[in-house]
């Protein structure tokens, strides 16, 4: 028993002198390796603000209109800010460091952390620098990386703001997704702020016009030149009155060019493939078809490269005798490079001017087998559903 009881006490008395000897350790290097840390923090700091001296950490518990996406802030003697910001691109825990000017441009970005697959968040931030938020969105997202790239450019946006914020201004804080809601709400009123993206109708209006939405209610469409919205009614009338001679003929053109095509009633037809969504047909027999190819997004995915669940969305045109005019690819939720490679021009051209008997011979550098065989296997169902609704084989 006395053995056992001076074994507790030797033991009890090792593990005093232990922790007094941690104490001891940790009241010298604490005060260093909190130094370490702060100056590891500056440098970060100053890698995007190298003009920034004396950074001082905000309490943005007092702003309670600061954007959600700003974790962290820094203001400098300068008049300068450094932002730490966390969004989400293809997946979550996108983190991104942005300095701000005094001027209020953009001085520097670096991506501290992140779960993307294609690495553009590491070279797209470069493309921002001396952007403000006036200016900013004329930096286009990156076709094929739009998730990663998109993020990246709101994030930097919210970094903007809040600058403007904290310096007393009133900024803009809404996301991308209400500006757009809110343009096309004013521009077409009757749609009652329901609107689906039209790929077809943006496809055979030409390149003068970005995009075209239609109202879900069947009141219209919003078409996008640039940074104008024009809201067109159910017969084709423009609503806005005060527009530039260019957009208004620009418009024009789109709306006669889309009236001169008629939607095909596909569910008279049993035997078109799932992958064709829709198709509208000219009074010459010029064919446009929404394709929605089951690529890696749909039937790919492992523990390593998730699938995203969404298809790949291809608009192509078609002459009457089965030539294709051209294709393009309008969104693509691919994995890696292979979603970026399906997204550039120099991948979906080589379908133009190709028919049903040569078009399966185009090759692409595609390391995964799903992303080229679903895309043509989606062309392969737009030619016979071109020979079904002509009541061919």
């Amino acid at each position: 028993m006395k053995k056992q009881i001076k074994s507790i006490i030797s033991l009890f008395s090792i593990c005093a002198i232990i922790s007094i000897v941690l104490a001891l350790t940790n009241a010298f290097t604490s005060p260093t390796i909190k130094k370490n840390e702060e100056a590891a923090a500056n440098a970060a700091l100053s890698e995007v603000l190298p003009t920034g001296e004396g950074f001082q950490k905000i309490d943005l518990s007092a702003h309670s209109n600061i954007p959600a996406t700003v974790k962290e802030a820094y203001s400098e003697k300068n008049g300068g800010y450094v932002f730490k910001l966390e969004t989400t691109g293809y997946s979550a825990g996108l983190i991104i460091m942005c300095g701000v000017s005094s001027d209020g441009t953009v001085s520097g970005t670096k991506c501290l952390a992140s779960g993307e697959t294609l690495g553009y968040e590491d070279t797209f931030g470069d493309l921002l620098k001396g952007k403000d938020v006036s200016n900013l969105e004329t930096v286009n997202t990156v076709s094929g990386a739009t998730k990663t790239t998109g993020a990246y450019r709101s994030a930097i946006k919210d970094a903007l703001n809040a600058f403007i914020i904290l310096n007393g201004g009133v900024a803009d804080t809404r996301t991308e997704e209400e500006i757009l809601a809110d343009n096309l709400a004013t521009a077409l009123p009757a749609a009652d702020g329901k609107f689906s993206i039209s790929y077809l109708s943006a496809f055979l209006s030409g390149a003068s016009v970005d995009a075209v939405y239609t109202a879900d209610n069947a009141s219209g469409s919003v078409f996008v030149i640039g940074k104008t919205f024009v809201g067109v009614d159910a017969n084709g009338n423009i609503i806005q009155t005060d527009l530039e001679s260019a957009t208004k003929s620009a418009v024009e053109s789109a709306v006669s060019t889309v009236k001169g095509y008629t939607e095909v009633d596909l569910s008279q037809y049993s035997d078109i493939a799932s992958e064709v969504k829709a198709i509208e047909r000219a009074e010459n027999g010029t064919l446009i078809f929404e394709l929605h190819a089951k690529g890696y997004g749909i039937r790919g995915g492992n523990k390593w490269v998730p699938a995203s669940g969404k298809p790949i969305v291809i608009c192509l045109s078609m002459t009457a005798d089965g030539t294709i005019i051209e294709c393009r690819t309008m969104a693509q939720n691919e994995s890696g490079s292979d979603g970026v490679a399906c997204g550039e021009s120099s991948f979906y051209s080589q379908f133009n001017g190709k028919t049903q008997s040569n078009y399966a011979e185009i090759t692409a550098t595609f390391t995964e087998a799903l992303t080229i065989d679903g895309y043509k296997s989606a062309i392969g169902h737009a030619f016979t559903a071109a020979q079904i609704i002509k009541g061919g084989n």
